[in-house]
């Protein structure tokens, strides 16, 4: 019975669970409300939502997220100059940063790429699927 549970628990994607909190950073309140709601309900993660680049400048240290969604088209600091300013913080310099963008054209995409983001999801984004993506991409990350 021992060598069954040590079995069971090996069988155990292990990845997912390290996974908990994520900071999205989306300037359209619906697209916010709507990702929040997809992310902690169907996802089950711990979402702390920002409105701006500067608010999540502001708030990264005291979430300490896992991985950053972070909108490419914002007013004032958009997503590359937020993801460049996040960067030079200790808390943030090595998390993960995913762009949520309707611009992704190959060169846009290779453009964000370049920039550190680890992918792209491109919007409109169906909120039912969201956190899935959000998990492969994670996945992916930790192989």
């Amino acid at each position: 019975m021992g060598q069954e549970l040590i079995l069971l628990w090996k069988s155990v994607d292990m990845t997912d669970t390290m996974l908990k909190r994520v900071l999205f950073v989306e300037d359209d309140p619906d697209i916010q409300t709507v990702a929040r709601m997809a992310l902690e309900a169907v996802g089950g993660f711990t979402v702390l939502g920002c409105s701006s680049g500067t608010e999540a400048l502001e708030r990264v240290e005291a979430f300490a997220p896992d991985l950053i969604l972070l909108d490419v088209m914002m007013p004032g600091m958009d997503g590359l100059e937020t993801l460049r300013s996040l960067r030079l913080l200790p808390v943030a310099e090595a998390v993960p940063v995913v762009f949520m963008t309707a611009k992704v054209q190959a060169q846009e995409v290779s453009r964000y790429r370049e920039a550190g983001a680890v992918d792209v999801i491109a919007k409109p984004f169906d909120p039912m699927t969201l956190p899935a993506t959000v998990r492969t991409i994670w996945s992916r990350l930790q192989s």
